[in-house]
């Protein structure tokens, strides 16, 4: 049976984000991912205090998908990033639990991949999502991060590293996951030796099937 909603987890660096909007492309798909929903919680006014609000939350999960499409072009932003960077706007664990609460809420809604460092874990098995990995080694990971940031091989690496470390951690807080394993998803992509594009073609035939 064919799934509507596919999440797409993923490690810096390995390419989770690009996978996602070419499967979204491939399948029809809305494509959804951190950067967009801190986009839709600042274009719907939602501030931090708001966030810690359950039923804010909630509320706000049920209308990102209309602020979204209201949205359009924009956003597909840059300026996007600066959200995590600007005092008092939303911080990265504030966008992770949007994101919890969005991608529990889409699975009816479907036909939408969602990107998230952990949005594979948001949803359980049998929910009908295709709960995806995207990894790829550690030097890989470092060598796409320094490319794309114009950082040297030692600090792209240490780039790597710290995310990695804030994501066991946010794996543990959020969803109380100890030690990330294979068998928490349907699909685990390496693109070491994968392409992009073939690891996209991939989850969409997986998606399809």
């Amino acid at each position: 049976m064919a799934c509507r909603v596919v999440c797409i987890s993923h490690s810096t660096g390995a390419g989770g984000e690009e996978v996602g909007r070419l499967v979204a492309d491939r399948l029809g798909f809305l494509y959804v991912d951190e950067e967009i929903v801190a986009w839709a919680a600042a274009k719907g006014g939602l501030d931090p205090a708001g966030v810690a609000d359950e039923e804010r939350r909630k509320s706000f999960a049920a209308r990102v998908f209309e602020l979204i499409g209201q949205g359009g072009g924009e956003a597909w932003s840059p300026t996007v990033s600066a959200l995590y960077r600007v005092e008092g706007e939303l911080s990265s664990d504030d966008v992770r639990a949007l994101i919890r609460e969005t991608v529990a809420q889409t699975v009816e809604r479907g036909d939408v991949v969602i990107v998230a460092h952990a949005a594979s874990l948001a949803v359980g098995r049998g929910s009908g999502a295709l709960r995806v990995l995207v990894t790829a080694s550690p030097d890989t990971r470092a060598a796409r991060v320094g490319e794309v940031g114009g950082l040297d091989r030692a600090r792209a690496g240490r780039v790597v590293k710290d995310s990695d470390a804030s994501r066991r951690d946010y794996l543990r807080r959020f969803y109380d996951v100890g030690e990330e394993l294979p068998i928490h998803y349907d699909l685990v992509v390496n693109t070491d030796v994968l392409s992009l594009e073939q690891a996209a073609r991939l989850v969409a035939e997986a998606a399809s099937s």
